[in-house]
């Protein structure tokens, strides 16, 4: 593949924009007082946006979820993009890319005259300190809470466990404008995944000078290092400016900006974890937009003159099991669980509009979605006498769900967690609950080690790809899961590596059906987001992937 564009975040998305200019409402605000950031020319400076969560720490490299990417895409990027509100690729730090005939080598032209916020260049060997700094960690860097997607992307590392499966081989920079990434296996969508803010560029200075992979003492968590927490360092069109834990993210204008200049020369992101506490910020005029909001706001937000702009439902929410459970071991008990679960009433219950019920761990809208697979139809007569069968009539489970978040997949944890709950002790299956608080305990419980038995979790995908979703969930083992499965492993890391296009759909639909017939969770639903903004937000342009980059919005009073 190669491509060519000038300009990301800026000429790309004014059409999207012009649709979206006078979308809302036409109630004025009532404010008594100034807006904060207001100007005298009856705009604003300031763009505040509420969060359901914090970010767990500020360098995306070590993170998974959406609120630290959410924050990372303000101050980052990567070798390539997307095309503002959709999933096609297109030049961010590289202006081309091209593949070698047997997709496990690609050569990247990079932009010129780019410099980290720092006043280091980027240039080739900024790209390949970056790949040898992730392919290098060992020890805790290994562990699947912190290095996540490489971990599930690139296999294995250096040295450790899976070294012998690592995809990454080296970095050429061949010279300071064009870098080689070497691989050890074909990997047809590479460049999709360079756009993973987890793949971000960093600044090699700030990520030295501040100690970025601490790991001298057994207690350090590298995700808390200086540089994760004070001093992350991109090439992106805002910089750093503060963090108050719990609070608030301060970014401002990064003046030296090789692109567009934000409109705005500041940025909070503001954590409010509760829902109806975030409808009330933006009606009171504290706030001008907000992400996952609650289905039964919508209509008022609307007549009150807020613009409610949806995204495409690009992701899944499942109910994982821990096969380190012995009960859950059992593949009786799994199929049980999965007829046991009615997803037609968790969506009437607790869901927003436009809900579908999930059949596979994807959407249907992603290459390789099987719409012939086993369903599991909810049948409680069925489940019980699975259980019956595996004689787990007296079944009790720990049931992990997180608390005080709203994700795009999971708007409502707790009513979720509900309904699953009762459906589940329908069928005799006794519930214990365990709520952990999502930022920084829930994942680090579920993906950090093996203490947890069923869990709510899910995932938006992060670009059109089969392996973004089934690869990064069953791809190898880990804690998540619990399972060991090497026919399984083998299908997806054998279909990742094909070259055509007919016979890689077809392998991942045969995947499809095989994680149906295994039933490592239950897929149970794909949930249409809805982002909520003052009438006066111009040039937000909500994606399918969540790539929204905030130096194209302005504010009028």
């Amino acid at each position: 593949m190669s491509k060519t564009i000038p300009l990301r975040r800026g000429v790309a998305a004014t059409a999207a924009i012009a649709l979206l200019v006078g979308f809302g409402g036409c109630v004025q605000s009532q404010r008594e007082t100034a807006s904060p950031g207001a100007t005298a020319g009856g705009t604003k400076d300031m763009f505040v946006f509420a969060a359901s969560s914090d970010p767990v720490m500020l360098d995306p490299a070590m993170a998974s979820d959406g609120e630290t990417f959410r924050v990372a895409r303000q101050q980052f990027e990567g070798l390539i993009g997307t095309k503002p509100g959709t999933t096609e690729l297109e030049p961010l730090l590289a202006t081309e890319w091209k593949a070698a005939a047997d997709n496990a080598s690609f050569t990247f032209t990079l932009r010129e005259g780019v410099k980290f916020s720092d006043d280091t260049d980027f240039n080739a060997e900024a790209v390949c300190a970056n790949f040898d700094r992730w392919f290098n960690w060992t020890g805790i860097n290994q562990s699947e809470n912190i290095s996540y997607y490489y971990g599930k992307l690139m296999r294995g590392f250096k040295t450790g466990d899976n070294a012998a499966d690592a995809l990454y081989k080296n970095c050429e920079a061949t010279s300071p404008t064009e870098v080689t990434i070497n691989l050890n296996s074909p990997f047809v969508h590479f460049p999709d995944a360079m756009t993973l803010p987890a793949f971000s560029m960093q600044s090699p200075t700030a990520l030295k000078k501040f100690n970025a992979d601490n790991t001298s003492g057994t207690e350090d968590d590298p995700r808390f290092s200086e540089y994760a927490t004070e001093h992350p360092t991109g090439t992106g069109p805002f910089v750093f400016e503060s963090w108050d834990r719990g609070q608030q993210v301060k970014l401002k204008r990064n003046d030296n900006y090789w692109g567009e200049k934000a409109k705005v020369s500041e940025v909070i992101i503001r954590t409010i974890s509760d829902s109806k506490a975030r409808t009330q910020e933006l009606q009171a005029g504290n706030i001008d937009g907000y992400d996952l909001v609650a289905p039964a706001d919508q209509a008022t937000l609307k007549s009150g003159g807020f613009q409610i702009l949806n995204r495409p439902a690009f992701n899944i929410l499942y109910l994982g099991m821990n096969q380190k459970v012995k009960a859950l071991s059992d593949l009786k008990v799994r199929q049980a669980l999965a007829y046991a679960i009615d997803k037609d009433a968790l969506i009437k219950q607790v869901m927003p509009e436009g809900t579908t019920a999930a059949i596979n761990f994807m959407p249907d809208n992603v290459t390789g979605w099987n719409g012939s697979v086993e369903k599991y139809a909810y049948n409680p007569d069925k489940a019980k006498q699975l259980l019956k069968e595996a004689g787990q009539e007296n079944l009790t489970l720990e049931f992990n769900y997180p608390t005080g978040v709203s994700r795009p997949y999971m708007p409502s944890p707790e009513d979720i967690y509900a309904s699953l709950k009762a459906q589940l002790e329908a069928v005799g299956v006794k519930v214990t609950p365990v709520a952990n608080k999502w930022s920084p305990d829930y994942l680090q419980v579920i993906q950090g080690g093996s203490s947890h038995g069923i869990h709510l979790l899910g995932w938006t995908g992060d670009y059109n790809d089969p392996d973004n979703f089934i690869g990064v969930f069953f791809g190898t083992k880990s804690n998540e899961w619990g399972f060991d499965n090497p026919e399984l492993f083998n299908a997806l890391k054998e279909a990742r590596a094909m070259g055509d296009a007919a016979a890689q759909k077809a392998k991942y639909e045969e995947i499809n059906a095989m994680i149906a017939d295994f039933v490592p969770g239950v897929p149970l639903t794909h949930a249409p987001p809805s982002l909520a903004f003052a009438k006066g937000v111009q040039g937000y342009v909500p994606s399918p992937i969540q790539d929204e980059v905030w130096n194209v919005v302005s504010i009028t009073k």
